[in-house]
């Protein structure tokens, strides 16, 4: 009898062309799915919650698979931290009912993104932040989080994805936020948000759009009519993926 495993995975995606496999490039998916046939002698492709991109974080990455190994969970998890390279560490494996799917079993995600607004930005942080030490009004930018809360269509805010048909994009662009907000933690100005899923590169062109507020090239009010737009063209650039974390999946 095969088993259906749930993996919690934490990883720096500083040097991963993003989660999904790719030819000649080096994804987390892939490094994963490579050290899984090692350990199971079984051609497996691990499921993500979602596609982080290239350079994007995560806290807690869920992933799932189906095995017919009989290795016991915690066994699975040691020899997959002895195999992984240390920016992927796996911090949890749990047996998972036969139903449930790290993507399609997802009720709810969260995202945070880090800016680190002082002048001088250590090195240990560089890789993890958005160094923006130019000024800005944070509270115009606070204000702004919250426009988005609530059922939207967040066409303005998501990049055409070259795997999704531009039909089943437009139809299918509506996402529920149920928490959007900045909050200053010292040299760090940081945007947490939770929602019920997120379209691609949805979060770094949020920020991005929040960042023109901040300078004033944009107003609070503005965001309603980028929204109602639902045009990519009239809200601001992407962030930089080496903000952004992927704090928690839900289900």
């Amino acid at each position: 009898m095969g088993r259906n495993l749930k993996l919690t995975l934490a990883y720096d995606g500083t040097s991963f062309a993003g989660w999904q496999v790719q030819p000649e490039a080096e994804t987390v998916q892939g490094t994963l799915a490579s050290v899984l046939g090692r350990l199971t002698g079984e051609k497996v492709l691990p499921q993500g919650s979602g596609r982080t991109d290239a350079g994007v974080h995560a806290l807690a990455q869920v992933a799932t698979f189906a095995t017919e190994s009989t290795i016991p969970t915690e066994n699975f998890q040691k020899a997959l931290n002895d195999l992984l390279p240390p920016a992927i560490r796996v911090l949890a494996v749990e047996e998972a009912a036969a139903e449930f799917h790290a993507r399609k079993s997802a009720r709810g995600k969260t995202y945070r993104y880090r800016m680190y607004r002082g002048m001088v930005c250590p090195p240990f942080v560089a890789r993890y932040v958005w160094h923006f030490p130019y000024p800005l009004d944070e509270e115009a930018m606070k204000r702004a989080a919250t426009e988005v809360v609530g059922d939207r269509d967040f066409t303005s805010f998501a990049a055409v994805d070259p795997e999704r048909g531009g039909e089943e994009q437009a139809r299918s662009n509506a996402r529920t936020i149920f928490s959007s907000a900045w909050e200053r933690c010292e040299d760090e100005f940081v945007y947490t948000v939770r929602g019920n899923g997120f379209l691609h590169h949805m979060v770094r062109n949020l920020v991005g759009t929040f960042m023109l507020v901040g300078k004033g090239t944009l107003a609070v009010a503005d965001i309603g009519r980028i929204l109602a737009a639902q045009n990519r063209s009239v809200a601001g650039p992407t962030a930089p993926a080496s903000g952004l974390f992927l704090v928690e999946v839900e289900y």
